[in-house]
């Protein structure tokens, strides 16, 4: 069951957390911003008991979402990437030294959101070192592919890159997996705990974190796809709350395992390993890595 209704966003995990109120290691911010087009959520890791209960490492997950982020609208992307700054500037913390990772693979849509902000990024470590601008932040950047494509893992890529040119911060972005279809290509999730690339989709290659590269990671994602039985899970939540809702209607009690095991019966085998994306997946990836590229090049001064 966990491997196809897992999601990466923070956000969900902890919406199915049943007693918030007592003293579990995780502490939740909400805010509303920008006059409420954009929703901020913050959720604080504090122990292990947390790291337990979430299944993700200490640290902090920030989330902004909002239904405009997926309309073509120069507004709407302009808040989301200043929003998306103040909150990179927050785990940056003055570091000058920047390398930008653009995780996944350009050739498939739902995957190509790292490579497609690499794209967009204007980088300065050549120019800074050929004395052509001063005074600004030193950013460089990689698509290094998918193992399907190199045969090497992104880590190892990394672990010689880093030992050469020594940044003082990685950022690793990528397409992540979501388990609510209303957040596919609305939502983007900062953290400053690294990044398991693949893990959405039970692919998941060897970690991405301080420990590994020797350098703090932080990761932004944007959910581009959902499980088929994800889908179907919801479906039948929705069908039980509304059975339940009616006159007379008798209280439905299943658990978590025999809703999934309910969805899947209405499934054939080969749809249960099933990853679906919105059909405008191709304008929502380059319309939303746009949007992060512009929020890291707006640290620099020129």
């Amino acid at each position: 069951m966990e491997k196809y209704l897992r999601s990466d966003l923070a956000l969900e995990l902890n919406e199915e957390i049943e007693d918030s109120s007592i003293d579990n290691g995780i502490e939740i911010k909400n805010i509303d911003n920008y006059n409420g087009k954009i929703r901020e959520s913050i959720i604080y890791i504090k122990n292990s008991i947390g790291a337990e209960l979430l299944g993700k490492p200490v640290g902090t997950y920030i989330t902004i979402e909002g239904d405009e982020l997926c309309k073509e609208d120069e507004d709407v992307h302009q808040l989301f990437s200043q929003c998306l700054r103040d909150n990179l500037d927050k785990l940056l913390k003055g570091s000058k030294k920047i390398l930008v990772v653009g995780m996944g693979n350009r050739f498939v849509t739902p995957d190509a959101l790292g490579p497609y902000v690499v794209d967009n990024l204007f980088v300065t470590r050549h120019l800074i070192s050929e004395g052509i601008i001063k005074n600004s932040i030193e950013l460089s950047a990689i698509a290094p592919g998918v193992m399907a494509q190199t045969g090497v893992e992104t880590q190892e890529i990394l672990q010689s890159l880093c030992s050469k040119i020594k940044p003082d911060i990685v950022i690793a972005i990528d397409a992540l997996a979501a388990r609510e279809p209303s957040r596919l290509g609305r939502t983007i999730q900062i953290c400053d705990t690294g990044i398991s690339p693949g893990s959405g989709v039970g692919n998941q290659r060897a970690k991405l974190d301080a420990t590994t590269l020797g350098v703090k990671v932080i990761a932004i994602g944007v959910p581009t796809v959902i499980s088929v039985p994800a889908i179907v899970n919801q479906v039948v939540d929705d069908m039980l709350n509304f059975f339940m809702s009616k006159p007379g209607g008798d209280r439905i009690e299943l658990t978590d395992e025999e809703k999934y095991n309910l969805s899947c019966n209405f499934l054939e085998k080969n749809l249960i390993s099933m990853f679906v994306t919105p059909k405008n997946i191709d304008e929502s990836v380059k319309r939303i890595s746009f949007t992060i590229s512009e929020a890291i090049n707006s640290f620099f001064e020129l």
